[in-house]
């Protein structure tokens, strides 16, 4: 929940504002991101349309289930 209120104050128009505002995120290709929450135990998978700011969760899961996807694609 604290990633999930973090995020709806976001209104991001690039990757970098993403990275300004989650240092640890990771950015992958064509607008997909990864964030690491509660300690990295889990991972965050989104596609961040920047053009209309919207964010879609593509996956949440422990780091193990997080190995064993392909992020670019799921």
């Amino acid at each position: 929940m604290a990633w999930y209120r973090e995020a709806l104050k976001g209104d991001w128009s690039t990757s970098n504002e993403v990275k300004a505002q989650f240092t640890s995120a990771s950015i992958l290709r064509d607008g997909r991101v990864v964030f690491n929450i509660a300690g990295n135990k889990y991972r965050v998978v989104v596609w961040i349309n920047y053009a209309y700011r919207v964010v879609y969760i593509r996956f949440i899961g422990t780091h193990k289930q997080y190995d064993e996807i392909d992020a670019q694609i799921i």
